[in-house]
């Protein structure tokens, strides 16, 4: 394993790009630190690893990471460190909590934190300026607090959690396009009539609670969403 891990280290010294994927690493690579100051891409899905190094910090020039399908619980630090991280997948690993620490991440711009565990909004991410789409898709929501209408993110993906208020604040994110609430635990009366009526939602994805979505129509605001929707699917055909 060691020396097909030192061949793709090799490629990556002239590239800038590595790919470690499903090789059974059950630890983050040491070997991986003779990159720090160049590396630009790492994708190491599909493989054991439960921690970080601090020395994760390091990698400076690193604008995309993806590390699904690990065993993550948590990140060190000194991850924040990475001021260039621009897209970040975090995907089915064991997260419950993101560290207030991520509003550090300032130039982030796609984070899917598909598939984990968490069970409370990370409202630190509306700090990021220049967010514009975020997976929190099957993990273990309940609820969106009221803090989430400074959110920049222009899509925002909430299916398969277990929601049942869709909160005006929602209302008031700025950028906000594309809204997917599947299968969650939405009744007709919990849906702010704001979000229809009052935001810029021009896709709002709502299949698989607990009514039916063509009884949407009887909310307020409901032909100002249509408008918006409609004019978008102008826009791609």
């Amino acid at each position: 394993m060691g020396n097909a891990v030192n061949k793709h280290i090799q490629t990556a010294e002239k590239t800038g790009v590595c790919g470690l994927v499903g090789m059974r690493l059950d630890e983050f690579p040491p070997e991986l630190q003779r990159l720090s100051k160049n590396l630009r891409t790492l994708d190491v899905s599909n493989n054991k690893i439960a921690v970080l190094p601090k020395t994760i910090g390091q990698f400076g020039m690193l604008k995309s990471f993806t590390i699904s399908n690990n065993r993550l619980e948590t990140l060190p630090e000194e991850f924040f460190q990475l001021k260039k991280l621009e897209t970040l997948s975090l995907e089915n690993n064991r997260i419950q909590r993101l560290p207030t620490s991520v509003d550090k991440l300032t130039n982030l711009k796609s984070l899917s934190l598909a598939g984990n565990k968490v069970d409370s909004f990370p409202l630190a991410l509306c700090k990021l300026r220049h967010l514009d789409a975020l997976d929190l898709s099957r993990n273990a929501l309940t609820e969106i607090p009221e803090g989430v209408g400074d959110l920049q993110v222009i899509e925002l993906n909430l299916n398969q959690n277990q929601i049942n208020n869709l909160t005006a604040a929602l209302a008031t994110c700025p950028r906000l396009k594309v809204l997917r609430v599947e299968e969650n635990c939405l009744q007709l009366s919990t849906i702010s009539p704001k979000i229809l009526g009052e935001s810029k939602v021009s896709v709002l994805a709502l299949e698989g609670n607990l009514f039916e979505v063509k009884d949407l129509r009887e909310l307020e605001g409901y032909e100002k969403y249509m408008d918006r929707f409609t004019a978008t699917r102008k826009k791609f055909d």
